[in-house]
């Protein structure tokens, strides 16, 4: 009952809200980045997780986006209980907007079939910036350079920023709800310039399908990320080689066409990933970039080694 308490509320925050504006980057290996969009995967495995990763944006374009995200996570086992936390730090900047995301996350984990079910939530802070000195106010009778509406001074403001998610893990497949900016905060400048930051929902779901030659095992995964008036789909399939090297093609519904390869190696984990525009956009780009790095950690909190000791032998 207790645990039906827990689940039912958790949906009922998710699905009671309203979503304005979306403002969240954009990553086409967003299967290892769960954390990104969903603060209840922090602690999903038994490692230490570190990882980071860097996106340009439409090569070709002035001021096109750039992106880096850094994010950490792991389990804790405390009073009996399992529970996750994690840190994450995420920058993109676009023209003369630079966003800033920093924020702390906590999962409560709860055993649920022969799976894990996560509830998450993050807390931290949005930071926006805008470079004023960089705008250009053309001289001529149709435009005032004394305009008041035109901001022509650097301002940033950092507001309290909140997400939460649900997060299903089983040995074959993943499945999250979440929603980012839950508190929909409005950044003020001046007391005059207000942007107004909507939230954002994400599914993320992927599993893991086995073939008859353990060599092989095929991956795939989904997106949907909307603010309930734009709704946009990624499918993703990879192909993994002897747990060392895949290969991958991802679909990102009327923008992309991802072709992502990467590898893994002890702790380590890399890949890179092509985005070919299949919009309008390809007239003006030719294409996106991006790479990650990762670093895993195996934890033990079992109870075997506790109280161990030496036993010393006297002579």
């Amino acid at each position: 009952m207790r645990k039906a308490k827990i689940i039912l509320t958790g949906i009922f925050l998710l699905v009671t809200v309203r979503a304005v504006a979306q403002v969240d980057a954009q990553y086409s290996q967003y299967w290892a980045l769960p954390t990104f969009y969903n603060a209840a995967s922090a602690g999903r495995t038994d490692k230490l997780n570190l990882l980071a990763t860097t996106r340009q944006q439409w090569i070709g374009m002035p001021d096109a986006p750039k992106t880096f995200m850094v994010c950490a996570d792991m389990p804790l086992r405390f009073l009996n209980q399992n529970h996750g936390v994690g840190l994450i730090f995420s920058k993109e900047t676009e023209g003369l907007f630079s966003n800033m995301v920093i924020g702390a996350q906590y999962a409560y984990k709860l055993k649920l079939w022969t799976g894990t079910l996560s509830l998450g939530i993050q807390l931290g802070m949005f930071d926006q910036k805008f470079d004023g000195t960089k705008v250009s106010i053309p001289s001529d009778d149709y435009h005032n350079s004394n305009d008041d509406a035109i901001p022509t001074t650097e301002m940033q403001k950092m507001v309290f920023d909140m997400g939460f998610g649900v997060f299903y893990n089983h040995k074959y497949f993943y499945a999250g709800l979440s929603a980012n900016h839950l508190n929909e905060p409005t950044v003020t400048f001046e007391e005059k310039y207000e942007t107004y930051i909507g939230r954002s929902y994400y599914f993320l779901g992927g599993g893991n399908i086995p073939f008859k030659n353990p060599l092989y095992e095929l991956q795939p995964s989904v997106l949907v990320k909307t603010n309930l008036n734009i709704t946009q789909v990624e499918i993703t399939a990879r192909l993994k080689y002897n747990k060392l090297f895949w290969g991958g093609l991802s679909y990102r519904w009327k923008d992309a066409m991802v072709i992502m390869i990467g590898a893994e190696y002890r702790n380590f984990i890399a890949g890179y990933a092509y985005d070919y525009p299949v919009s309008a956009i390809v007239k003006a780009s030719s294409g996106s970039h991006e790479v990650f790095l990762g670093y895993s950690l195996k934890l033990d909190f079992s109870d075997k080694n506790k109280n161990k000791h030496k036993s010393i032998r006297i002579l």
